[in-house]
């Protein structure tokens, strides 16, 4: 199954950078050796085995912005599911990088009416701490009033910090045919064996595609900060030649159970129960890995776990 997505932009926004990060395993200081796209770069990414991203990077130049409106508009906008639209925060040219913004939605209005837009609002790094809540709410406002018919979701980005990990896991998880059906099975399997949180991330980028908790957690951004910190350290254990399969961390507070779920999945399990032992919660996810690499294929059955 093949999702075309567009990834659009002026030049120099960071496109290629974000990219390269999430689906090429870069870290960020290497993006810096990045050149220019030229024209349009296409990349097929699998993602959760059957679901291929035909990823179309587009170079952000005035001369290529300006053809893909004209001599290749129908062969840039034609069945896409889905557009990312990437601002640099600190650009000087806001009015043209809107300008190019709203012809790529009357595009998108012609030949993909229901394709999903999202906007990034990208380099926040280099806007002060104490700014950026401020610059975001007044862009995310803006672009909003301008996308209509179209409604818009707008992300804060930089490819320093987990905002990137938030933004693309919730744009490839409205890509995935049967989440709903993950985050069921998910919740139920939490439930089961008393988890505190469960996390599910697809295995080759550590997005978060599903998750599931029973006990509020004051960070809002641990997802991400664990995707970003786990994907990082499986790099790091690939450059001296060790495969990472699984990882347990425990304190005084919780448990934390790191392993190869799925195919195509990890599955994180957060425990504060000292009575659960870790050999009951090993073979729980030993149990559930049939059921849930059956429901990557179609999700027709129902799960069963021991306790």
């Amino acid at each position: 199954m093949k999702k075309k997505v567009l990834l659009m932009g002026k030049s120099g926004s960071g496109k290629t950078s974000m990219r390269s990060i999430i689906f090429a395993n870069y870290i960020a200081r290497d993006t810096r050796r990045l050149g220019a796209t030229i024209d349009v770069e296409h990349s097929h990414v699998k993602f959760l085995g059957n679901l291929v991203l035909n990823l179309w990077d587009c170079g952000g130049q005035e001369a290529f912005m300006e053809n893909y409106f004209t001599s290749q508009r129908d062969n840039i906008f034609r069945n896409v599911e889905v557009l990312i639209y990437v601002f640099d925060v600190e650009s000087r040219e806001l009015d043209r990088d809107m300008k190019y913004y709203q012809s790529c939605l009357e595009a998108i209005l012609q030949y993909s009416r229901d394709a999903k837009v999202f906007c990034l609002i990208h380099k926040m790094d280099l806007v002060q701490e104490d700014q950026r809540d401020t610059i975001f709410v007044q862009r995310e406002s803006d672009l909003r009033r301008h996308s209509k018919p179209i409604e818009c979701i707008c992300f804060r980005t930089s490819i320093w910090d987990e905002t990137l990990y938030k933004a693309w896991s919730a744009i490839v998880y409205k890509l995935i045919p049967n989440v709903k059906e993950f985050e069921v099975s998910l919740n139920s399997f939490c439930n089961i064996i008393e988890a505190d949180e469960v996390l599910l991330f697809e295995r080759a980028t550590f997005l978060v595609i599903s998750h599931c908790e029973r006990k509020r957690h004051r960070d809002i951004h641990r997802f991400e900060k664990v995707s970003n910190i786990i994907k990082q350290f499986k790099l790091s254990c690939s450059k001296v030649a060790a495969q990472f399969r699984s990882m347990e961390v425990h304190n005084s507070y919780f448990g934390a159970y790191i392993d190869v779920f799925t195919p195509n999945t990890y599955i994180m399990v957060i425990v504060s129960t000292p009575k659960i032992p870790s050999a009951a919660l090993r073979l729980n996810i030993n149990n559930a890995r049939k059921y849930f690499d059956k429901l990557e294929r179609d999700s027709q059955i129902q799960p069963s776990y021991i306790k």
